[in-house]
């Protein structure tokens, strides 16, 4: 089994490929979905995130995360941006790998992983087979997340400056969904990259070097219970 990275800019559409993949019964990892999870009430992420930015993120009657208080704040602050990274990465990284290994044992050829943050992070591109990167004109990418996360023209402007540049990271991707035009243009992209994927032999080799690997491992633990053997049986 191979890993595929599905990245881009923040709203310039990565869910509408996504999804495409999950309609053709291929396994998606949502790092987003992930994130979310581990900062629910409760989770040693959520205490964490407690004690470093106290109360005032969090909604009084629920107690659950308030996602835009949360925002405004570590987005005016490269050092609040890193304090979060630390607090909640390794727990989400946690659970990828974990739901990777499920994946692998139930046979699967290759799982995407959304990875919003892929190149920004860098912590997991040479895991990738290949990257995805999905993209959009400048003012359409705008308006996106002006429209949806009812955010004014600066504050949007200033989320999109935190991501690298979406020239930068279609630049190091194998593929690249320029998602400026209709759905279905958008869809189509997708297909033809997962019908790439599906014909790529890349699964067998992965687990021939697995399978490889496991051998030698257990033949050289064979042949060391085998000689402790045979010296107490001399003894």
């Amino acid at each position: 089994m191979f890993l595929v990275a599905l990245t881009g800019g923040i709203a310039t559409g990565k869910s509408t490929v996504s999804k495409v993949f999950r309609q053709n019964g291929v396994p998606v990892i949502d790092a987003d979905a992930i994130a979310r999870l581990v900062v629910e009430p409760g989770k040693p992420a959520w205490h964490k995130i407690k004690a470093a930015f106290g109360d005032g993120v969090f909604h009084s009657d629920s107690g659950e995360l308030n996602r835009d208080a949360l925002g405004k704040l570590i987005f005016d602050s490269v050092e609040k941006r890193r304090i979060l990274n630390e607090i909640t990465h390794p727990a989400i990284h946690r659970i990828i790998y974990k739901e990777v290994v499920k994946f692998f044992f139930l046979g699967h050829n290759f799982v995407v992983l959304d990875l919003p943050l892929l190149f920004e992070t860098g912590v997991m591109i040479n895991l990738m087979h290949k990257i995805i990167t999905v993209t959009c004109e400048e003012d359409i990418q705008l308006t996106r997340l002006m429209d949806r996360n009812h955010l004014s023209e600066a504050d949007a402007k200033k989320r999109i400056k935190q991501q690298m540049p979406l020239e930068q990271k279609c630049n190091q991707s194998h593929f690249v969904v320029e998602n400026s035009g209709t759905l279905q243009d958008t869809e189509d992209q997708a297909m033809k990259i997962l019908n790439v994927l599906q014909d790529s032999n890349q699964h067998w080799k992965i687990r021939g070097v697995i399978f490889a690997t496991a051998t030698i491992l257990l033949s050289s633990i064979a042949w060391v219970l085998n000689y402790k053997y045979k010296f107490l049986s001399s003894n």
